[in-house]
């Protein structure tokens, strides 16, 4: 895919752009990290990641985040942390993409974004699917994306 933003080397899943920036391999196992381009008004379903903590670093547009039922808003130079284990959902709320960078340790987790790119599952329709690779990346899907309920 190409993104004009990410280049030609970006993958695309449901209109999020995702570009391993660090591979797990790279980094020795600790982490990986995803630049990531989302467009307003998208993000997944509540989920937890089991065994890797998430950390995000905005740099543009405005995301809500839904951490164990606390909601709150970022924007670009904010970060939000997500401890291993934690249910939790974003959005992005601005009328305009939402670039972030998705750090995850230890690495590993990238996979699942290039299994859902590859294969085009859709939420909901392919739920299944989508949940059979998530067990592999040890993520549970929890919920609905925020702006669902």
């Amino acid at each position: 895919m190409n993104d004009p933003i990410l280049g030609a080397d970006a993958i695309e899943w449901q209109g999020t752009y995702y570009k391993t920036i660090m591979t797990t391999e790279e980094s020795g196992g600790a982490m990986s990290v995803v630049d990531s381009v989302s467009p307003p008004n998208s993000g997944p379903p509540r989920h937890v990641h089991h065994d890797a903590d998430e950390a995000f670093v905005l740099m543009t547009g405005d995301v809500e985040f839904w951490l164990e039922g606390e909601r709150f808003t970022r924007g670009p130079g904010e970060t939000v942390f997500v401890p291993r284990g934690r249910e939790h959902t974003f959005r992005v709320v601005s009328d305009r993409p939402s670039r972030h960078l998705v750090i995850l340790t230890p690495g590993g987790f990238e996979g699942f974004f290039a299994e859902m790119a590859a294969g085009q599952f859709r939420i909901p329709a392919d739920m299944p699917a989508i949940e059979e690779s998530a067990a592999r990346f040890r993520l549970s899907f929890t919920g609905p994306p925020l702006g669902a309920q």
